[in-house]
């Protein structure tokens, strides 16, 4: 038997409930609108939830409505309405590949040299002193969170005036983590430089290797970026590369904080 959409449901049939096999029907009557309308469309519609959208979907073998959708695209390839489909399925599969790009490559890059030089700066300082601003900050509260948690004395400033203050008055027993996305947030690259006219080691985590603070500080990890953004007139870009080397040296700090233990 052909794997089409209508032998699925005379397959599945007798497991559908009511509002399902309504759900069924609607789709095979306005079967060529179904390329052009979203789940939410769909549940308005017919006027079933999208839960009996996507339960519906599942019994009849498919992960989800857009899984439906991309088999009536193999189903009915001659039909151009549903071209649109493929162009869809290819933007979300390009979405997918931008994010697998950015923590692959972000791995490959990470030396473990570097990441042990950073730990061990960590491990022997007093205290940890992270600065960051605007979507850093999100990371640079986990890495705050994680390190107390673990029983180092870490605290996150990411007020600039205050960054700028602090900055100046951190001891060499200290570290400070820097952690900015493109490396060039003034009110980080003038932190960098007081820490470097003080003496006082920094571990930057960042995605640009030419920029002022990748000069500036003592211990550089760096990620991939890539050069996509879904949101171009805003500097919203995606922090993945920077939460990976994070984790990384959470997880490796740890690691080495247990092994002190035994």
């Amino acid at each position: 038997m052909p794997d089409t959409f209508l032998n699925r449901v005379k397959q599945h049939f007798h497991i559908l409930s009511e509002s399902e096999r309504y759900l069924i029907e609607y789709i095979k009557q306005h079967l060529d609108t179904i390329p052009q309308i979203s789940i939410v469309k769909l549940s308005e519609k017919a006027n079933v939830s999208t839960a009996t959208i996507v339960r519906t979907m599942q019994k009849l073998g498919y992960g989800g409505f857009t899984a439906f959708k991309i088999h009536l695209k193999d189903e009915f390839d001659s039909n151009p309405k549903f071209s649109i489909i493929e162009k869809i399925d290819k933007e979300i599969r390009e979405a997918i590949l931008k994010n697998e790009q950015e923590v692959t490559k972000t791995i490959e890059l990470l030396d473990s040299g570097t990441i042990e030089d950073a730990l061990q700066k960590i491990i022997h300082s007093r205290k940890i002193v992270i600065f960051a601003r605007g979507f850093s900050e999100l990371i640079a509260k986990e890495m705050m969170i994680k390190f107390q948690l673990s029983g180092k004395y870490c605290e996150l400033h990411d007020d600039p005036n205050i960054i700028k203050t602090i900055s100046k008055t951190i001891d060499k027993k200290d570290i400070v983590i820097l952690v900015s996305l493109n490396g060039k947030t003034l009110e980080l690259v003038e932190a960098a430089k007081n820490c470097r006219q003080n003496g006082v080691s920094t571990i930057l985590l960042t995605a640009n290797q030419n920029s002022p603070l990748y000069d500036l500080s003592e211990i550089s990890l760096v990620g991939f970026k890539s050069e996509k953004s879904y949101f171009p007139d805003y500097e919203v870009r995606s922090r993945l590369p920077i939460q990976v080397m994070a984790r990384v040296i959470l997880d490796a700090y740890a690691i080495r904080t247990k092994e002190r233990l035994f």
